[in-house]
């Protein structure tokens, strides 16, 4: 995600029996990924693949010039998918899709640069520490990462089943950097849609809970982040997006609530996703460029888990001697990204995390809009 500011003060979202189940908004302890065991690995190894002609040309050129970065410490392995003879044992026979993959998806930028790996720190470290050698849209994916980065520095391991990657993107307007965290999420939750359309099976409703959590059944089931650099005028935006397709543990995935609904001869397949996510992302980004979030926003609160929902923010006063208690509705974005709300008499206020709080709705900042 992309961290806002805050304000100093600090004021807490408080349990409104009338208005509002904070269990089912917080942010879960059993995330879809486990704490990282800091152990190091032998070596990493990177598999690089192109959509196109133009494509395999950059991955044979990452290669020769061994210009490309590890995540961590570890010494680097790259291989070009084209010259691998025995492409069924990648990944140990269970490896993520790339032929799938590439024949999926309709882009004409994102996603055509594959970097996959079995095995790695962090797709997110891949993509962010070797931006300026990768072209724009370019998309790294793991099987399994030990490294996985989280909010406030988190590190997570993930396991297989997880569909994790993280691409690049470029942007000049720094106003709108903030947003395509939501983009991102919008694309995913449609991107599922398509998939299960497609193969003639129920939509699974995932949903989004702001700022950039994905839900489905009451339990989270996936994460966004975005970071940035601010390079030659340009913000350099790294996008790392976590989804539970396969691994029911520790809360669910979507191949397990599928079952559930009673579709047991088919089980989503991680490349289709990432296909359908990109194809979706790069005709959502296009409108977001041009048009703006607002394009975008009635899809996206139609979405997310928020409209409607009555909250009370209790805010201390200057000495912190009192509190005073408001009651609010959450209404949507404001234009800056935060939550839009507005008071039982009618004034509109926007919500901030408070930049403590693990869960965003345990901590919100409350400025009055004139």
């Amino acid at each position: 995600m992309l961290y806002l500011t805050s304000s100093p003060r600090f004021l807490s979202l408080k349990n409104s029996l009338p208005f509002l189940s904070l269990q089912k908004l917080n942010y879960i302890a059993n995330n879809p990924s486990l704490p990282a065991k800091m152990e190091p690995q032998s070596s990493t190894t990177l598999v690089l693949c192109g959509k196109t002609t133009a494509e395999n040309e950059v991955a044979w050129r990452l290669k020769a010039n061994n210009t490309l970065k590890p995540p961590d410490d570890s010494p680097l392995d790259i291989a070009l998918y084209s010259e691998i003879e025995n492409r069924e044992s990648i990944g140990g026979g269970d490896g993520f899709g790339i032929n799938s993959y590439m024949s999926f998806l309709s882009t004409s930028r994102f996603g055509k640069l594959l970097i996959y790996s079995p095995k790695l720190a962090s797709t997110h470290d891949v993509v962010s520490k070797n931006f300026d050698e990768l072209p724009v849209g370019a998309v790294c994916v793991a099987d399994v990462q030990f490294k996985g980065r989280g909010r406030s520095k988190n590190l997570w391991e993930s396991p297989k089943g997880c569909l994790l990657f993280s691409f690049t993107l470029q942007m000049e307007d720094g106003r709108v950097v903030p947003l395509v965290q939501y983009v991102v999420s919008l694309a995913m939750t449609e991107a599922i849609k398509d998939v299960c359309r497609e193969n003639g099976i129920p939509p699974l409703d995932v949903r989004i809970k702001w700022p950039n959590d994905l839900y489905l059944d009451g339990l989270k089931v996936g994460g966004i982040l975005c970071t940035s650099t601010y390079k030659s005028k340009k913000f350099n935006v790294s996008a790392g997006i976590g989804l539970n397709v396969s691994n029911e543990k520790p809360t669910t995935c979507l191949n397990t609530v599928l079952q559930r609904l009673g579709c047991v001869t088919h089980q989503l397949q991680r490349g289709d996703i990432m296909a359908a996510f990109f194809n979706k992302f790069e005709n959502f980004y296009d409108i977001f460029i041009n048009q703006g979030f607002q394009a975008l926003e009635e899809l996206y609160c139609k979405t997310w888990l928020h409209s409607g929902q009555r909250v009370i923010v209790q805010e201390k006063n200057e000495n912190e001697e009192q509190i005073s208690e408001t009651v609010v509705t959450i209404q949507g974005l404001t234009t800056s990204g935060y939550l839009l709300a507005v008071t039982d008499d009618g004034q509109s206020c926007e919500l901030h995390p408070d930049g403590n709080s693990f869960d965003f709705f345990k901590g919100l900042v409350r400025r009055k809009l004139t």
